[in-house]
């Protein structure tokens, strides 16, 4: 009868959301420390330990059969994806990262020298961002990998983008391409279930190699903290597009107490994406992709006007619409004139 009476009182997880879920969670927790300046509820953590500089904190975790599959991720790959996704939040406010603590729990199914090969993967991506691996922990588990990856890093105080900074008439923009890793998805699910189809089918992954690697070996956008560092601009609010443009546009419009609207048009979404989609039996739009498909690892985030200047023929940077009143919601325009309002995917258990 108690276990009946569970039942009927049961809460399932899908009926919330990540973010509210994250939210209930976390209600009862109030910061005890005077050097937490901001706990959960941005891309980081911040810690004040320094007169000039925030201490910024990340963890990102990955589970096999959910967040990865083996069946077409190289060790070395998802290695190196694990500490990009890490670090990819230090710099979505503004900061440099600088180390990292990776634990891992494995199953006897994995030999030593597999592992020699996910670490071959986590080292490349330290070197190639100078970040320095000082930690971690490692364990067994009873089926498949489980990787977690904690970044740390810093940023000036004067300089820190948070997710609540957008300001009315700000402009927004965003880094990179958008769509493209999800693009990169679709391809490797489709010669799967090809393959477990036909165990002697041959994979055929010419001319994808850019989605595909979008989604293997994403990169985090170092580069574009150095550049607007370089540029003297200072975002007013900021964060990754980890989970779709519409999910990274509602986190910023909530947080900033804002709305926004973007244009269609100004979205960037690369040819290959488009052929992707085109090839989908489901007829799936490109712009579905960008808005919703996840896994770019790219910048989303707002600046005043009067930084336009120094941003408009950065090649890497695409303005695609601006902030609007408290109470507006966030839309985009289509290239008809048409307003379509936002809304963010469910989430789901392998998001």
């Amino acid at each position: 009868m108690e276990q009946l009476e569970y039942q009927e009182g049961r809460t399932e997880l899908a009926t919330l959301g990540k973010v509210a879920l994250i939210d209930r969670l976390s209600a009862d927790f109030e910061p005890k420390n005077g050097t937490t300046a901001k706990g959960i509820g941005d891309d980081c953590a911040v810690l004040d330990r320094d007169d000039r500089q925030y201490t910024l904190v990340n963890t990102q975790t990955l589970v096999e059969g959910v967040n990865f599959d083996m069946m077409y991720t190289p060790l070395k790959h998802l290695g190196y994806k694990a500490v990009a996704l890490a670090i990819s939040n230090i710099t979505a406010m503004n900061g440099t990262p600088c180390q990292i603590l990776v634990s891992l729990a494995v199953s006897n199914r994995y030999s030593v020298e597999a592992l020699d090969e996910l670490y071959a993967g986590v080292r490349l991506c330290c070197q190639r961002y100078d970040i320095d691996l000082v930690g971690g922990e490692t364990g067994t588990s009873r089926a498949g990998m489980v990787i977690t990856v904690t970044a740390i890093g810093t940023v000036d105080k004067d300089k820190i983008a948070y997710r609540c900074g957008a300001r009315l008439h700000d402009l927004v923009c965003v880094s990179g391409d958008l769509g493209s890793a999800y693009a990169g998805l679709l391809i490797l699910e489709r010669e799967k279930v090809t393959y477990q189809a036909n165990p002697n089918f041959q994979p055929d992954l010419d001319g994808y190699d850019y989605v595909l690697e979008r989604f293997l070996k994403p990169e985090p956008r170092t580069d574009i903290v150095k550049m607007l560092a370089e540029k003297q601009v200072v975002p007013t609010s900021m964060t990754d597009v980890s989970k779709g443009l519409a999910d990274s546009l509602l986190h910023l419009c909530k947080e900033s107490h804002c709305g926004c609207e973007v244009y269609e048009d100004r979205l960037p979404i690369d040819y290959q994406t488009t052929r992707v989609c085109s090839e989908m039996s489901n007829n799936m739009l490109p712009i579905s992709c960008a808005l919703n498909g996840g896994e770019d690892y790219e910048l989303l985030f707002t600046i005043s006007q009067k930084d336009y200047e120094k941003l408009k023929d950065e090649q890497s940077i695409h303005i695609i619409g601006h902030i609007t009143e408290q109470g507006s919601p966030a839309v985009m325009v289509t290239p008809q004139n048409t307003t379509i309002t936002l809304r963010a995917q469910g989430w789901q258990s392998d998001q």
